[in-house]
């Protein structure tokens, strides 16, 4: 199976009950982008308008590799369309206060599965009746650990320790399969004169590694301080990564408890095998709709019991405890508060199959379907692929 062939195969369109036109200070817009990321395309917006970062709110990041709408609001923006290579950003109305997570109800997506089999099509029609019945797993998919390096270490466990330099290294130089070219020679020439600040001041280009390097410069040894200067949503990425790596470790253990050893089967994503079940009986079906697990943090007070066993196990794993799952400094800079849902099932399904005009002699399987704020397509269309 073949996904995101071309960038419309995959599109996501973000639903709110949020009215549009009102009156107010902030402008709200629809955003269109294709094969670009929400950072990516806010940077495009803040230039074409000589914005300050601070005027700009959205709902959550979109995925790069895909044709994507979503809701922003500019604080006293222009009451006007932009229009850009690979984005279009068009002016609704006005309203009273930002446009942020909360007021997004969920996603539609509109997927096309390429280069299918008959036998895997045959495979993905009856994983998907399971899934309508049963759900999925509600992890985080990849796109959540895209700042997790070569390494496979995650830049918020030396953060949390306090090990400010090496939390540095890792933000600023280790390799990622992300990296246009450009990067990966600057953490190349970080790598090899790591320390060497003067000298990587002169050699480097200008941009935000070398910002930090500068100040480095004047204060050799105060990588606290150089991590604080790091933009703030970098930094929350960081820390998202880490916390949404342990909630799946908390669903991992809570469906090895809840399921028969037979009903379950492993998925490799994000950084390790992760199960999923093939279908549920009424009472477990039942009891993971009404279960939701917390995010983890030192903010998290736990009575003891099964879910604490489980927080602790998933946090020694990284010579961590609870509460020492915390950032010091600066103090803008925590872990979120709130809970997930451990299971969706998706709404409005629609399904077709097809004859695949790409891929001579294999089928295509168009799929239409809305999730929840937060919840991941890709999950459910790895639960359609994988063989259990």
């Amino acid at each position: 199976m073949k996904l995101k062939c071309l960038p419309e195969d995959f599109r996501v369109i973000e639903l709110t009950d949020r009215p549009t036109h009102g009156r107010g200070s902030f402008a709200i817009y629809r955003l269109t982008k294709q094969s670009l990321g929400t950072p990516e395309a806010m940077d495009t917006i803040l230039r074409r308008w000589n914005l300050a970062r601070q005027q700009v709110s959205y709902g959550g990041l979109k995925d790069r590799h895909a044709v994507t709408e979503q809701f922003v609001t500019i604080k006293n923006g222009p009451r006007s369309d932009l229009s850009q290579t690979n984005l279009e950003l068009n002016y609704l109305g006005q309203t009273e206060r930002p446009f942020d997570a909360a007021d997004i109800r969920g996603n539609r997506f509109e997927i096309v599965m390429r280069s299918m089999a008959d036998a895997e099509l045959a495979s993905a029609q009856q994983a998907l009746s399971d899934v309508v019945a049963s759900g999925v797993p509600n992890y985080f998919d990849d796109q959540r650990f895209g700042s997790l390096g070569q390494s496979g270490e995650f830049i918020a466990v030396p953060w949390c320790r306090g090990d400010y330099e090496r939390a540095l290294w890792l933000a600023l130089a280790d390799p990622n399969e992300h990296d246009r070219p450009e990067d990966r020679k600057e953490k190349q020439l970080l790598r090899d004169r790591w320390g060497d600040w003067l000298g990587l001041k002169t050699d480097m280009p200008r941009g935000s590694r070398r910002s930090i390097v500068t100040f480095l410069v004047d204060h050799p040894t105060d990588f606290r301080r150089a991590l604080a200067l790091m933009r703030s949503d970098l930094r929350g990425l960081w820390l998202s990564a880490f916390q949404s790596a342990i909630w799946n470790r908390l669903l991992t253990e809570s469906l090895c408890d809840l399921c028969r050893p037979e009903q379950l089967f492993d998925v490799t994503f994000g950084e390790r095998p992760s199960p999923f079940y093939c279908s549920l009986d009424e009472d477990q079906r039942r009891e993971l709709l009404e279960l939701r697990l917390p995010l983890p943090s030192a903010r998290l007070k736990l009575e003891s019991g099964p879910l604490f066993d489980r927080l602790h196990r998933a946090l020694a794993e990284f010579a961590l405890e609870p509460r020492t799952m915390r950032v010091k400094f600066p103090r803008d800079a925590f872990f979120s508060k709130g809970q997930r849902a451990a299971i969706y099932v998706p709404a409005n399904v629609q399904y077709q199959a097809d004859r695949d005009e790409l891929y001579e002699g294999h089928n295509k399987m168009v799929l239409a379907f809305d999730l929840p704020r937060g919840s991941y397509a890709t999950i459910l269309i790895k639960r359609l692929t994988e063989i259990a």
